[in-house]
């Protein structure tokens, strides 16, 4: 791979692209087994530097505001409460920004690098409440003023509480509480308006821990180890699957300091016919699970000494090891903070037990936030976001393809949608060209068919749409990432929900437009539920995939058979897909050139069953 430029697959473009949807993806596949994503060396780059800004800006802010010393004497204050609490808001703050997960091209985005702030502070940009049917006064799709002044609020007091203690002739022990409560309380009610910008501060996290610094300071550090325990193991827990040995294939295939074409090709059972996750990759995979369980255990239970110590070194190990893969939802500095947390509550505060939790109710809220969340989502993973089910990068997603007619469909979304960024197509075009960028996006659909909700997404394509060819097949991350301005994995950010609100603004005409959904395995079950919508006429089909299928095929399928079996629940009846000439279909992308914004009436949804809300 070059500094500037992306590596790309070695296919002759002109043959790859007379090919059928499925048989593009297998040269790409058997290249990413190898060489993962291409990605240039200046794109890890940028991400080292952004996380360089991360980790000396917030220990700058912290040393210019709170009284203990400057920057130069950081060993003297590092282990101060406040310190603590500041890097907890300034990383709340660093990722609501939108700077931290889902940022820059490893996401494909790439003009700008970012979203976040720049949809959240402008009205019109869409949004996606919760539960827009239950919460009054939280319907709608479109950024009204109400929710960027929430986003601001946020934004506000998280700045309030960084400066606390600048005025003081002595640093205090302690943040103080009321900005603590307002902070919680905006970011509350713009959860209720909008999950998206609820969901990029990390609340499973940031806010859980803001909520511990509510009670007496004497129960904050074991309260906080109690935060890590249950982040690592509910972690491990979602890795208990058949889903994440592919995970970890992927992941290092991808990993830019591992250029071990032979170490690359043990990860796979029989490269490159065989593109199943090896032996190699399980005992990768169930080595990890069982540090996750099994170290933060040691570190909850050991009061110093050399067994914490070594405890500390393996957990700061496992991090660096994440770090360094560099995976594609960009976690960065989620792992820095981990690294920090680790060397500050189990390394320095390795003595402090159990007994200093003295605050029932703190206890009782622990529970509630910090359990309740990960048993439902496991078990109803359709009913909770994957973030504060504590399922992180374990396989087993919901996910989703999102097919666009040829007929300028696509480019409705920039005709039609409020948003600062173009679609992902025309912001890799505008740094490199069509072909760099047609290639690009189709390297992200065989990074996603590698994963085995990928081999299901694809089997199920045949049966979304008559004629494969004449559709662009998309992720529906690029989707969500584009229209919503962050985007981290979570398949319930373009569902059927964010499908009606596109819908209502494109106003799609019947074939247009179809979505596949896949939602996560749930905990003990053999199967997951998939649906398929068209824009216009609503739901299609609903049925589910038996997991055993997913696993044992190739990211392709088989050169015979490109479907996948299914169980079939429900089933309405379809329209044929009108696919338009040629000459057709230029004219129409033309005239979405401009077009001006609709506000058509939804279309009415055929559905089997009411909508699940969904916990934030």
């Amino acid at each position: 791979m070059g500094f500037l430029k992306p590596r790309l697959p070695d296919v002759d473009i002109a043959t790859w692209r007379t090919l059928p949807h499925h048989r593009r993806l297998e040269p790409l596949a058997k290249d990413w087994a190898l060489h993962g994503f291409g990605t240039p060396d200046a794109v890890f780059l940028a991400y080292l530097v952004k996380i360089a800004l991360y980790v000396l800006g917030g220990f700058l802010v912290i040393a210019a505001t709170s009284n203990v010393g400057g920057i130069t004497d950081i060993g003297s204050w590092w282990t101060e409460p406040i310190t603590y609490q500041k890097f907890v808001v300034w990383t709340l703050l660093w990722e609501i920004l939108g700077l931290g997960c889902a940022s820059g091209p490893l996401t494909l985005r790439f003009v700008p690098p970012v979203g976040g702030f720049l949809y959240w502070v402008q009205p019109e940009t869409m949004r996606l409440p919760p539960w827009p049917r239950r919460v009054p006064f939280t319907a709608g799709h479109r950024r009204a003023p109400v929710d960027v002044v929430l986003y601001l609020i946020v934004l506000g007091i998280g700045v309030v509480l960084l400066v606390s203690g600048s005025t003081h002739g002595q640093p205090f022990d302690t943040l103080p509480t009321w900005p603590i409560v307002v902070l919680l309380s905006a970011l509350g009610l713009l959860g209720l308006r909008d999950k998206t910008a609820f969901l990029a501060a990390r609340p499973e996290h940031y806010a859980v821990m803001l909520l511990v610094f509510l009670f007496p300071p004497n129960n904050m550090v074991f309260a906080l180890k109690l935060c890590m325990l249950a982040m690592w193991w509910g972690a491990a827990t979602s890795k208990l699957n058949k889903h994440f040995p592919f995970v970890v294939s992927v992941m290092i295939s991808n990993t830019p300091w591992q250029r071990s074409k032979r170490l690359k090709r043990k990860l796979y059972r029989d490269w490159p016919d065989d593109l199943r996750p090896s032996s190699v990759s399980a005992l990768f995979a169930h080595g990890g699970t069982v540090v996750e369980f099994g170290v933060p255990l040691v570190l909850i239970l050991s009061r110093g000494g050399w067994v914490s110590t070594a405890a500390v070194a393996v957990m700061v190990l496992f991090h660096l090891h994440i770090f360094s893969t560099f995976p594609l939802g960009v976690p960065m500095e989620w792992n820095v903070f981990f690294i920090f947390s680790v060397l500050y509550l189990f390394g320095h505060y390795a003595d402090v037990g159990a007994g200093t939790l003295t605050s029932t109710p703190l206890a009782i809220l622990l529970v509630l936030l910090l359990a309740v969340p990960p048993i439902v989502g496991n078990l109803r993973p359709d009913l909770v976001s994957f973030l504060p089910s504590m399922r992180y990068y374990a396989g087993n997603w919901a996910s989703s393809v999102w097919l666009f007619r040829k007929d300028g469909a696509e480019e409705r979304l920039d005709s039609s949608l409020v948003k600062p960024a173009a679609v992902a197509h025309k912001q890799l075009a505008a740094l490199y060209d069509d072909t760099t960028a047609e290639v690009m996006l189709a390297n992200g659909l065989a990074f996603r068919a590698m994963h085995s909700h990928g081999r299901a997404l694809n089997g199920l394509l045949t049966r979304a749409v008559d004629d494969l060819s004449h559709y662009l097949v998309r992720e529906g991350e690029l989707v969500a990432g584009v229209a919503l301005g962050w985007n981290f994995g979570d398949g319930h950010l373009h569902d059927d929900q964010l499908l009606e609100a596109i819908q209502f603004e494109c106003d799609y005409t019947p074939g247009q437009l179809r979505v596949i959904t896949l939602e996560s395995q749930p905990f003990g079950r053999p199967h997951q539920e998939y649906r398929i919508f068209d824009a216009a006429d609503g739901l299609l089909e609903v049925g589910t995939v038996q997991v055993a299928d997913m696993v044992s095929r190739q990211p392709w399928l088989s050169a015979d058979d490109v479907t996948i079996p299914v169980d079939v629940t429900f089933s309405a009846p379809r329209r044929e897909s009108q696919v338009l000439p040629a000459r057709t279909i230029s004219t129409a992308a033309a005239a979405t050139v401009d077009r001006p914004r609709p506000r058509p009436q939804p279309h009415p949804r055929p559905r089997p069953q009411p909508r699940r809300p969904e916990l934030a």
